[in-house]
């Protein structure tokens, strides 16, 4: 007989596997596979703090952006909370907002940098499961929006600074933290007056479970914008933190804490970059400067547009997702599973395959194509330790959707994704987490915003449909 944990994995496990070669092609619509449900938990401009106004997406202000969900989206993490007396399941999901794109975001396209910067930054989610499906708890206590305008602070005990910009990625640690990579952190202090640019670019530390606490931007672990990190414990205790450069050649990092992992594990440590020769790992040790520059002189490894990094304590399994080409997984496992090892294992576990467009006639659809994943773009691990694939061409025309895949990383099954959801046109597939029953959150980011496509046309209007209404992100929950 089945236990339950693997009763509740079985269905997206099952039928995922017997669609792997499902054809696809683009549709306004999500697509997934049978036997799994979908339902809407959140989209862009509901109500996230108990006094957000309704969403109007014509007349859009930032005093009302900075209370409703952001207009993109990315899940970085869901973390299980105690359980209450009621026995209720409960568990606080991190969404990032990376970008606000104005075609798209407002009437006529025209900028509008204040509301912009109220739209993006990061969402912090109560959850609950009743009634068979997890709910967001309206203006559950830990709630909370982080904008433009969030107060942080740099280090512990540093100074005031401004602003959470460009979320790309993140994670919670097992010290009971989420992480922010602010990948692209850039493009916004371009955009937003007034930043301080020495207050960018690091990764940010807040605790999810207090939402009156300051989030910290850490120092210790480098400036380099960082789109994506993952975090672990050393054999010893101490803090392990994985970040991946997005820029083309870009390097792997990791930082390892000179303490033991707790509140001000990030303050002090130590930074090495990877290299990778013929399936083997060493991590070597980097020199104060510039995080990219002198990973370069000690030798580090270049990698093809890292895009996301996950980490499965469980298995004591890292991968990295890189979207260079039709883009590549790879899979790092450290010496005597001690996350803070100086050498490892570095071997490919998924390679993309890219789905060319098909000429056709005028008027005439574009045919499928088998769903294989092109350009990985995030990543996560399911119950089981399978890995968890989301995709972003970006701006790149393709055959398929951008779609939510399972790749199994054990025996026959290594390598082989299988589908979950396919995202509607013009959308990528924003991250996905796991609760603690099973179920899956995953992202829908900017639906519509395919080349060329405005505000006014968008090339869907997902997920109602109505003509008067924008396309939105949202969070969709996947169960049996």
């Amino acid at each position: 007989m089945m236990d339950r944990r693997a009763l509740l994995a079985a269905p997206l496990v099952l039928t995922a596997t017997a669609l792997r070669a499902q054809p696809l092609t683009i549709r306004p619509d999500t697509t997934v596979v049978p036997g799994l449900q979908q339902s809407l938990l959140i989209r862009w401009g509901d109500r996230v703090t108990f006094d957000a106004p309704a969403w109007e997406p014509a007349r859009p202000t930032a005093e009302a952006a900075a209370a409703q969900f952001g207009w993109d989206a990315r899940i970085l993490a869901a973390i299980s909370t105690q359980a209450a007396d009621d026995g209720v399941a409960r568990a606080v999901l991190a969404v990032a907002h990376p970008t606000v794109d104005a075609g798209m975001a407002f009437p006529g396209g025209r900028d509008r940098p204040d509301v912009a910067g109220a739209m993006q930054g990061v969402t912090l989610l109560n959850l609950a499961r009743r009634g068979g499906t997890w709910l967001v708890i309206d203006g559950g206590y830990q709630n909370r929006r982080l904008t433009s305008a969030t107060l942080c602070r740099i280090g512990s005990d540093g100074g005031p600074s401004a602003g959470i910009l460009g979320v790309t990625g993140g994670c919670a640690t097992p010290w009971g933290s989420v992480l922010l990579a602010q990948g692209a952190a850039a493009a916004w202090a371009g955009r937003l007056p007034g930043v301080d640019p020495a207050g960018t670019g690091m990764l940010v530390e807040l605790d999810p479970s207090d939402p009156v606490s300051v989030p910290v931007k850490r120092l210790a672990t480098g400036r380099f914008g960082a789109v994506d990190a993952a975090a672990g414990l050393a054999a010893d205790g101490r803090a392990v933190v994985w970040m991946v450069d997005g820029r083309p050649g870009g390097y792997l990092y990791r930082f390892v804490s000179d303490e033991a992992a707790g509140a001000l594990a990030l303050d002090t440590g130590r930074m090495a970059a990877a290299r990778i020769e013929g399936g083997s790992l060493r991590w070597l040790p980097l020199p104060d400067g510039d995080a990219l520059a002198v990973a370069r002189d000690v030798g580090a490894t270049p990698f093809d547009q890292a895009r996301a990094v996950a980490f499965d304590p469980e298995r004591r399994r890292l991968c990295i997702a890189m979207s260079g080409g039709p883009g590549r997984v790879i899979e790092i496992r450290a010496a005597a599973g001690d996350a803070a090892a100086e050498t490892g294992i570095a071997e490919p576990l998924l390679d993309g395959r890219e789905a060319t467009i098909q000429p056709t006639r005028r008027g005439e659809a574009q045919p499928s194509a088998p769903a294989w994943p092109w350009a990985p773009a995030s990543l996560g691990f399911d119950r089981d330790g399978a890995l968890l694939v989301g995709t972003d061409r970006g701006q790149r025309p393709g055959a398929l959707p951008e779609a939510l895949y399972r790749v199994g990383v054990e025996g026959g099954e290594r390598g082989r994704p299988a589908l979950l959801a396919a995202m509607p046109a013009g959308a990528a597939a924003g991250g996905a987490a796991v609760a603690a029953d099973g179920t899956v959150f995953a992202a829908v980011a900017h639906p519509g915003a395919a080349p060329g496509a405005t505000w006014a046309a968008p090339a869907t209007r997902w997920p109602t449909f109505n003509p008067d209404e924008p396309p939105r992100s949202a969070v969709l929950v996947l169960a049996r």
